[in-house]
């Protein structure tokens, strides 16, 4: 290990996914980073099982994609079942709105090792093991950091941004002074992963079973997780045992004693938020400021989006290009939707952990009920029950209306170019961009408009059908894109013909083409933008 910098831009606790992940997005503007984490090494217990669409994209944002989907089975299908092994419902969504789809089994402990190893591509990213935040100390102008080596030495770094990223536990959050509000389980389940999967099939399921509710979960390399809850009368000591695990599997698997077990583990589930996830020059993010049940696999999507948000905004603030306002909108955006996904994970936790067998029985009769109604079916199946993203305030200028694009997440469709065929974001690049259909940006913007977003490094794009690409002139700073399409179809069905997207995607701003200037004002205030700043990569 590299002696530990006295001066880095941010430093980030816990070498987690989010922490990893945030720090592969800080590398990508330049930005300094000091990742710390009291392990020796990275965590390869049983984590998550499940990727979604939003998180392939914050991972093809950084260039790692490629890597992570080497451990990953697209278009995983989940089915819910009830004692007997009949249906009640099944979660098999189609479609790639974002590029990705929208559910994907992994192995957690291979895909942060990709997130890991990508931070080698950032010189200004250095990650340090065995190393302790003790402690720190807020000033006007820096953070104090107080951290221990692996030799008991005590050294202080100084940093203009602290983020805790190290999870449940976490000692960055206590440092803060928030509360963490929500419930415990006290209901324990055993997680037990196994290589060569012993059933072989891509079957994934979980068991409502008042016996014993469980899970049968096919990931990634050969390897199926079975999860099966504990019963009060089931001490840890017990359920460690060989044999425990053997009697556990034996409904499932033939020769149980065979089946090669490479991790277990006892947890709890919690349901758990923090009061505030930020407090002047610290912040908190992934479990460190949520915690939720894993039935329906949005801890770790949650933690990444968590990331996705508060890397660029961290990114423009220590470049300059924004003022430390900007970081309120963090928590602004955020915690509602951490929330909603808490408590969709903690409801469907009771209704497939119901003992009770008449309860049971209820349950899977309304359940039986609701799959004769196709709407209804339509809504389990395709996901829609699942909350998306969508600010209401924030780093976004709102337009009122429930078709409102704006605050939403914007489509990831192929797009042509002149160097071939690209999903839309890796067209346009990772930062700041201004999309206008079948118009040049730089004849619809006013002069000052146009010099924010250059003053910003915004990429401007014209979008036109492909069938025009090089049939029109474009000035030379005019990203023109042709569209199959899909955008001219999202374009369709909004009034707005010029977007303002930000490096999340999160659609910030739309408008009119004649309102672009006025609303390009508006979201520069929104985006606490410094005056004329031109921002290039953070040196």
């Amino acid at each position: 290990m590299h002696e530990t910098p006295t001066r880095v831009d941010v430093v980030v606790v816990g070498a987690g996914p989010v922490g990893l992940t945030l720090a592969n997005i800080l590398g990508a503007r330049g930005v300094g980073v000091l990742v710390v984490d009291e392990r020796a090494a990275l965590i390869d217990y049983p984590r998550g099982v499940g990727i979604d669409d939003e998180s392939l994209r914050t991972f093809q944002s950084i260039g790692l994609v490629t890597q992570v989907q080497r451990h990953t089975i697209p278009n995983q299908i989940l089915r819910f079942v009830n004692g007997k092994g009949r249906l009640l419902a099944e979660i098999a969504p189609s479609g790639n709105d974002f590029g990705w789809p929208k559910r994907n089994g992994f192995v957690q402990p291979l895909v942060d090792a990709e997130l890991l190893a990508g931070l080698a591509r950032h010189a200004s990213v250095e990650t340090a093991w065995q190393v302790r935040m003790e402690t720190y100390e807020e000033g006007p102008d820096a953070v104090t950091v107080r951290l221990r080596e692996p030799d008991g030495t005590v050294r202080e770094v100084h940093t203009s941004y602290l983020v805790g990223c190290d999870g449940g536990r976490s000692i960055t959050r206590q440092l803060l002074g928030t509360t963490f509000e929500g419930t415990t389980s006290e209901t324990r389940w055993v997680v037990v992963d196994i290589e060569h999967d012993p059933l072989g099939s891509p079957n994934s399921y979980v068991g409502a079973d008042p016996a014993r509710p469980f899970a049968s979960i096919s990931i990634a390399h050969g390897i199926r997780r079975f999860e099966f809850m504990v019963m009060a009368d089931e001490p840890d000591e017990q359920v460690e045992r060989p044999e425990f695990l053997h009697r556990l599997l034996a409904p499932f698997v033939p020769r149980p004693a065979e089946a090669r077990i490479i991790r277990h583990r006892v947890y709890t589930h919690h349901s758990r938020i923090a009061g505030t996830f930020r407090r002047g020059r610290v912040l908190i993010a992934g479990d460190a400021a949520h915690l939720m049940p894993v039935w329906q696999g949005q801890g770790y999507n949650s933690g990444i989006r968590d990331a996705a948000n508060l890397g660029w905004k961290l990114a423009a603030v220590v470049s300059g290009a924004c003022r430390a306002d900007l970081l309120d909108t963090y928590d602004a955006e955020r915690r509602g939707h951490a929330k909603a996904m808490i408590d969709l994970s903690t409801t469907v936790g009771r209704i497939i952990s119901i003992r009770s067998r008449p309860l049971a029985w209820l349950r899977d009769r309304v359940a039986g009920a609701a799959s004769l109604l196709p709407s209804l079916k339509r809504y389990i199946v395709e996901m829609r029950f699942k909350p998306m993203p969508r600010y209401e305030r924030g780093a976004i200028v709102p337009i009122s209306g429930a078709q409102s694009p704006v605050g939403r997440l914007f489509i990831q469709p192929q797009v042509q170019t002149a160097d071939g065929t690209a999903l839309l974001d890796d067209a346009i690049g990772p930062w700041f961009a201004v999309l206008c259909w079948n118009n040049d940006p730089t004849a619809i913007l006013d002069d000052d408009a146009l010099e924010i977003w250059r003053g910003l490094g915004a990429r401007l794009v014209a979008v036109v059908p492909t069938a025009q690409l090089g049939r029109t002139a474009f000035p030379d700073e005019v990203l023109v894109v042709g569209d199959p399409g899909r955008l001219k179809t999202w374009f369709d069905g909004h009034t707005e013909s010029v977007v303002f997207l930000r490096p999340d995607r999160c659609v910030a701003a739309a408008s009119i083409a004649q309102q672009a200037s006025e609303v390009s004002r508006k979201l520069a205030a929104a985006l606490a933008l410094n005056e004329r700043v031109e921002v290039g990569e953070h040196a």
